[in-house]
């Protein structure tokens, strides 16, 4: 048990199946209640599809595991509702500081530009965003947790997928038109299915160690090379809530991870680090390897796998359950148009070309950043070493500097889905892009750009004065809708007022979004459910508009 906190345990109830003996019939259904399958669940139910998670235990993740949350993910909780908790709860912080030995050779600020809703990452316990997501679900209709039910078998039909499932009192049925699967880095369904996953397994070992004190460090990444207190390893330091720190120790391969463990060799290591005169109480000890590996593919006729399950990074870079929650905000509304027919089958044939082109990426540089916090060879390390020798002083040595490249939204650049751009633009949002947060104003209240899009398409319509939108322009935004996709339309300006025919208006009085959008007066920009931009303009034309969503909808 841990001393500041106290693990909820979930009421298991004996499915009705088991008396009736019938199959139970769901359109989804989610295996796993970790981060990304509750993740799942929250964005098929904003999508209105009713969803059936099960999940094999009746608690919240065990020990410490997920701790660092990046901004898009941030972004993505909002549009779960569960942003807010998580932020308040947990510790936000922009800047990491890299040391080599005793002194300090380089540091980054995530998010270096003021006006964005939510810091570059916020640390928090994964036990406390599962607890904030399983508060969510409980409360929302169409979600329905069985905790204690087992999957132990999959049958995939044409039309259906089969599970059998265990709980304390026996067996039953059920079947689903798509399972997606969250179920982990060992993923018992992956196996049931004959399904490999590919990669490299690190020949290393860390000791991961959670300590509660009292400590005035600022709320910032510290990582050491080679450090004084522990001498040709490297250490990491992350403030989490409850003045509980995470310290990760590089031990090596040879390290017998039984003997590392133990209370009487964690603490002289601790104390060699604080120093004898600091107070602390240690929370959790434990010892990992990692792997940076995925599947080939993350689809399977109507099963699709999602977060650990599908693929694995190292966790320098913080890339496991952030990259997991932008899965599933890449699947949740894709699911939804081709369950309701309104596009074809291979609209989710684009969640595994997207997100395992941004597996690929996490692997990339999770990879780099490994190789350069162990090196393989004495050539590799001293190498290493003369480079964080240099990056003190020099900027190029800097930039060689590699304790773990931290997680950064995909920018989808090459997705099928996109339309490229025929006008001149300057700046980050590009087609495929991730969307850049803005305050705006709506009806006298400050918010954000982020809170007012997403879970369908949108088209954002850049204007000086609301007030002066001619009748044409009007009828335009009206009628941007193809066939049954609907497209929202949103008018923001600089000025406030009224659009007539009732399409809202937010304002950018400062100029933040226009700056960020590269917008002028009659700017587009057709934008995704889950907030990607998938095309934009200079001058809004109907025909244009909605040959984009249907290249983005798989319609074209």
């Amino acid at each position: 048990m841990l001393k500041t906190y106290t693990y909820p345990k979930f009421e298991y109830t004996p499915p009705p199946e088991l008396a009736s003996g019938k199959t139970l019939r769901v359109p989804a259904i989610v295996v796993g209640a970790g981060p990304v399958g509750l993740g799942a669940a929250l964005d098929l139910q904003l999508q209105e599809i009713p969803v059936l998670i099960l999940d094999e235990d009746d608690t919240v993740s065990i020990g410490s595991r997920g701790v660092c949350y990046a901004k898009r993910a941030l972004e993505i909780l909002d549009r779960y509702r569960v942003g807010d908790p998580v932020c308040d709860k947990g510790v936000s912080w922009n800047v990491g500081r890299t040391f080599f030995r005793d002194q300090e050779v380089y540091n980054f600020n995530l998010v270096p530009e003021a006006d964005h809703h939510r810091p570059g990452m916020v640390n928090l316990q994964q036990y406390y965003l599962e607890e904030y997501m399983v508060d969510k679900a409980d409360k929302t209709p169409h979600i329905d947790i069985r905790w204690k039910n087992k999957v132990v078998s999959v049958t995939q039909g044409e039309k259906t997928v089969t599970l059998k499932v265990e709980t304390p009192d026996g067996f039953y049925t059920v079947e689903t038109d798509w399972l997606v699967v969250a179920d982990g880095a060992r993923s018992p369904i992956r196996h049931m299915m004959g399904l490999e996953i590919e990669g490299k397994i690190f020949m290393d070992r860390f000791l991961i160690a959670d300590v509660v004190m009292a400590a005035d460090f600022p709320a910032e990444r510290w990582f050491w090379f080679d450090p004084p207190f522990h001498p040709g390893q490297s250490v990491l330091l992350h403030k989490q809530a409850d003045n509980v720190f995470r310290i990760d120790f590089q031990l090596g391969w040879d390290a017998d991870p039984e003997e590392e463990r133990k209370p009487e060799k964690v603490i002289p290591r601790i104390k060699a680090m604080l120093g004898d005169d600091r107070e602390f109480e240690l929370e959790w000890v434990s010892i990992y390897t990692f792997q940076c590996r995925r599947m080939g593919s993350f689809r399977h006729g109507r099963v699709m796998f999602v977060g650990d399950a599908a693929h694995q990074v190292s966790p320098f870079g913080a890339r496991g359950a952030n990259s997991g929650l932008q899965d599933t905000d890449n699947l949740g509304w894709k699911l939804k148009l081709v369950m309701d027919g309104k596009a074809p089958d291979a609209l989710l044939d684009t969640y595994s070309a997207e997100r395992t082109f941004a597996a690929d990426e996490n692997i990339m540089n999770s990879t780099r950043s490994t190789d350069f916090i162990t090196p393989k060879s004495k050539a590799s390390k001293t190498f290493r070493n003369a480079v964080l020798g240099l990056a003190k002083d020099h900027a190029f040595g800097r930039a060689l500097v590699n304790s773990g490249r931290l997680s950064v939204p995909a920018f989808l650049t090459e997705s099928a889905l996109n339309s490229a751009d025929a006008d001149a633009f300057a700046g980050r949002m590009v087609p495929g892009a991730p969307m850049d947060d803005a305050p705006v104003i709506e009806n006298g209240d400050d918010g954000w750009l982020l809170d007012k899009v997403g879970n369908q398409f949108f088209a954002l319509y850049f204007a000086d004065d609301p007030n002066t939108l001619d009748g044409k322009t009007i009828d335009a935004l009206s009628n941007l809708s193809f066939g049954n996709i609907p497209v929202q339309p949103l008018v923001i300006s600089k000025n406030p007022g009224t659009v007539p025919g009732g399409i809202p208006n937010i304002e950018d009085p400062r100029g933040v979004a226009s700056q960020r959008y590269d917008a002028k007066h009659g700017t587009v920009y057709l934008l995704r459910p889950d907030q990607h931009v998938a095309a934009r303009w200079r001058a809004l034309d109907p025909a244009k508009v909605k040959a984009a969503v249907a290249r983005a909808t798989c319609n074209a």
